[in-house]
């Protein structure tokens, strides 16, 4: 059973109501019912504490993961002890997004085609440990030309970056998988 609307709340609501658009091909909202037959909605007091409306967190679900595979836990480790060796590093700091996205994509492609199976990317933290480029890294690993190159991506070890750093490890190259190529 849902309880009727103080007066308040409805004056709330149709301020509310009033400021808002629905979007173009959308139906506008339903105005709330009325306070009651022929009763008109009083005047706010002035002295009366402003109204507080609680609002309610929104639980999510998490989003599925759009950037590649992570990395299987024992190559991580042996890449994090440097038993894989770690074949080349690019430091992303004070890049744009644009600017960093090639760097990263010409990087990355050039470290496959020259054959080593592990890279460092530093992105930094950014200010508050949330940096942009900290987390768009994984979704432009994700691109489609580049699933063939990326065989996945971990966080690196505290003395190699921690949380501002990536192991990106990279697939072997078809000619590097078997040999030499077959005639």
């Amino acid at each position: 059973m849902r309880r009727p609307l103080r007066p308040e709340e409805s004056r709330l609501w149709s301020q509310v109501t009033s400021t808002v658009h629905p979007l173009p091909g959308r139906a506008s909202a339903s105005p709330p019912p009325p306070a009651g037959p022929g009763e008109a909605l009083p005047a706010p007091d002035p002295a009366a504490p402003p109204l507080r409306v609680a609002v309610s967190s929104v639980t999510r679900k998490p989003l599925p993961e759009t950037g590649p595979k992570a990395l299987e836990p024992a190559r991580r480790r042996r890449i994090s002890r440097e038993r894989d060796p770690i074949g080349a590093h690019i430091d992303l700091h004070g890049l744009g997004q644009d600017a960093a996205r090639a760097t990263l994509e010409r990087f990355v492609l050039e470290c496959w085609r020259d054959g080593l199976r592990a890279v460092l990317v530093i992105t930094g933290k950014g200010v508050r440990g949330d940096g942009v480029l900290r987390r768009l890294t994984p979704e432009w690993l994700a691109a489609p030309h580049l699933q063939a190159v990326v065989a996945g991506i971990s966080e690196a070890h505290r003395r190699h970056g921690g949380e501002g750093a990536l192991y990106i490890a990279l697939k072997r190259r078809p000619s590097d998988a078997s040999g030499p190529p077959r005639p």
